[in-house]
């Protein structure tokens, strides 16, 4: 065990402990794939596209995005490489927030959340509208690092970290489930921590779309 780490609590209760498997960390190094993307705030902008409730697209530039309302929350952030960290104060727009100013369809089931680069992360609507989730700015009342996602990134606290998107720049609103990134390549459609969602071998019948 490294140092600045104890062990989770086992089991399923939400409300007083970590997820199984866990180990809670203070400290870590930034985990991603591929590099650091170069910020250039002039051409940045954030789009949600897809099965939008008119059919149209929405997007805004930084400037822009410095307006919409401010939300911030504290949560708990699950690693799916077993480490998790206590208590993270975020702060940016809720997703309940942005859904208000760009709604889906009724038919809209699900949302692929994009990153630079191509990176995406699937959730189920109803993950994404959860009242925690954020498209967050700040960490523990500073701007986000570049390694941590700056300028804006997903908090999906209630999954494991890879569906929390850094450099996040698209939401597409879908009709229907199809894997992001990480999803493609082995790891659970889901991601709940708390049932140990780590890898597609473990999927259930309705985990996820038909390969």
């Amino acid at each position: 065990m490294s140092a600045g780490t104890e062990p989770g609590r086992q089991g399923g209760d939400r409300s007083t402990g970590f997820p199984p498997g866990q180990a809670v960390r203070y400290q870590h190094k930034a985990l991603h794939y591929g590099p650091v993307p170069t910020f250039r705030p002039e051409r940045w902008n954030l789009r949600v596209v897809g099965a939008t409730e008119d059919l149209g697209a929405y997007h805004w530039t930084h400037e822009e995005l410095q307006e919409l309302p401010r939300t911030e929350a504290v949560s708990d952030f699950h690693c799916v490489m077993r480490f998790s960290v206590p208590q993270v104060r975020w702060s940016g727009v809720s997703a309940l927030d942005l859904v208000a100013l760009a709604p889906p369809s009724p038919e809209a089931t699900h949302v692929m959340v994009w990153g630079e680069y191509g990176y995406s992360a699937n959730l189920r609507m109803s993950d994404f509208l959860a009242p925690s989730v954020l498209l967050a700015t700040h960490c523990d009342g500073r701007p986000l690092t570049p390694e941590h996602g700056h300028p804006l990134r997903m908090v999906v606290p209630h999954l494991y970290g890879w569906k929390s998107v850094k450099w996040l720049r698209m939401v597409e609103y879908m009709t229907a489930d199809r894997r992001g990134f990480w999803e493609e390549r082995g790891y659970h459609n889901r991601a709940d921590p708390w049932l140990e969602q780590r890898f597609s071998a473990q999927e259930e019948p309705g985990d996820g779309p038909a390969r």
